[in-house]
């Protein structure tokens, strides 16, 4: 094995959110009766004997996520056989159902896919990786610090093959290396066996060369100008960059700019995640499956928080609200505080606006702590006026920005060149460190 001066490991999990939906077996045959054409639901026991099957076993049949209630009305993930007919991630629900009749829809479980997502990235942090996730199914993380740990780059990526398996059944995941990010992404994808894909730094731009252009969508900086690329005859990424950065950002902007960087093999580096303690609490609502009365059955979730004795008097910056639907499927909302709050009554004013964004009656409901805030005691302290206190009031400040829009969120402007003609090269925006 080809060994990098730098390393990025790509581990790749395909169809991630399709095989958790598929392993809670609430499958649906096709129809096109009810509003804005959504699916019909099994209605006799026979048919749900015959589409009920859960995880790996339905993957032969042609199966999508079904559109959220309420949203536009598009398909999620498909498998491969749904992918033969011509089926896509993204497209209207009416188109698909048209080009497969027999197209089975999955209830999306938003719920289910966090919580094994987060146990397939505490087993890849179990071997000692410090983890940036992308998305669901997609995590990369830097193996150059773990050489010394586990021996060599092959035994890196071996642990990584071994840690990145489906938590619900199935094989191993898809395994790139390369110089970047984005190089080991393009090494994940070209997977056609368990033996992984590495790129040397040397080939780097002549690999990612030969790659479609749809990789871009892999990235969210880049993902909308899949579209525009394809009409305008751009196929690989290597006709890409024989485009040139000037036209890509006459065209597109600060998103064409960085495609060129990734079609000539530079990325951004990588920013691990910081974990978290979590707390969770869940409780069957019975009869209480929405209303006043599911409400009320927030409040004991929320007094059950509280009283946990691992919150060690924190204030709770960043919730998670979740429910199990009676209907099927889950729903998921992700609640960030303006400040870090420990009061339970405004709490739960807050959390109750959320409630109503459910979007059918619940069976369970779910209230996990993502963030937590200084105690009670030392947020006094922030409003002293010496130099200390008000460096850590801006470091709440930028936590709380940083939850609530990404780490792009907080920045500072940084005088680079102040005698330049042009005023966009006198100052520049850089992430706020810490």
């Amino acid at each position: 094995m080809r060994t990098c001066v730098r390393m990025v490991v790509c581990v790749h999990l395909p169809r991630f959110e399709l095989l958790a939906a598929a392993r809670g077996g609430s499958a649906q045959p096709p129809g096109r009766s009810g509003a804005r054409g959504d699916a019909r639901r099994v209605r006799t026991e026979a048919e749900r004997a015959r589409y009920e099957g859960g995880g790996r076993t339905l993957l032969g049949r042609a199966l999508a996520l079904a559109p959220l209630t309420g949203a536009e009305q598009r398909v999620g993930e498909t498998s491969g056989a749904a992918e033969a007919c011509g089926v896509r991630a993204g497209m209207a629900l009416g188109e698909a159902l048209a080009r497969c009749p027999d197209l089975i829809l999955l209830p999306p479980d938003p719920v289910g896919v966090a919580e094994t997502w987060e146990s397939v990235l505490r087993s890849l942090e179990s071997i000692g990786a410090a983890v940036e996730p992308a998305r669901p199914g997609l995590v990369c993380f830097a193996a150059d610090g773990l050489r010394r740990l586990h021996g060599s780059d092959g035994a890196t990526i071996a642990a990584a093959q071994r840690a990145g398996r489906y938590p619900f059944g199935g094989g191993r995941a898809r395994v790139g290396a390369g110089p970047t990010r984005f190089c080991a992404l393009a090494g994940a994808l070209a997977v056609r066996s368990r033996r992984p894909v590495v790129v040397s730094d040397g080939e780097a731009r002549r690999w990612l060369a030969g790659r479609p252009v749809q990789m871009l969508g892999y990235r969210h900086e880049t993902e909308a100008l899949v579209g525009p690329l394809g009409r305008l005859g751009v196929r690989t990424l290597g006709e890409l960059a024989r485009l040139g950065r000037t036209a890509l950002v006459d065209r597109f902007g600060a998103a064409g700019a960085l495609a060129h960087r990734l079609a000539c093999g530079e990325d951004t580096p990588l920013r691990p995640r910081h974990v978290e303690e979590r707390l969770r609490e869940t409780m069957a609502v019975g009869d209480a499956s929405s209303g006043p009365a599911l409400e009320r059955v927030l409040g004991v979730l929320l007094d059950r928080l509280l009283a946990r004795p691992e919150r060690r008097g924190r204030a709770l910056c960043a919730v998670t609200l979740s429910a199990r639907l009676i209907a099927g499927g889950a729903w998921r909302e992700r609640a960030v505080f303006r400040q870090a709050l420990c009061d339970p009554e405004r709490i739960g004013l807050a959390l109750s606006a959320r409630l109503r964004l459910l979007p059918a009656p619940a069976a369970t409901l779910g209230l996990t702590v993502e963030r937590f805030g200084p105690a009670p005691g030392e947020q006094g302290a922030l409003l002293d006026r010496d130099r200390a206190a008000r460096a850590a009031r801006l470091r709440e400040a930028v936590g709380q920005m940083r939850a609530v829009a990404g780490r792009e969120a907080a920045l500072r402007a940084v005088c680079v060149d102040p005698d330049s003609r042009v005023p966009e090269r006198r100052v520049m925006l850089t992430p706020i460190p810490g």
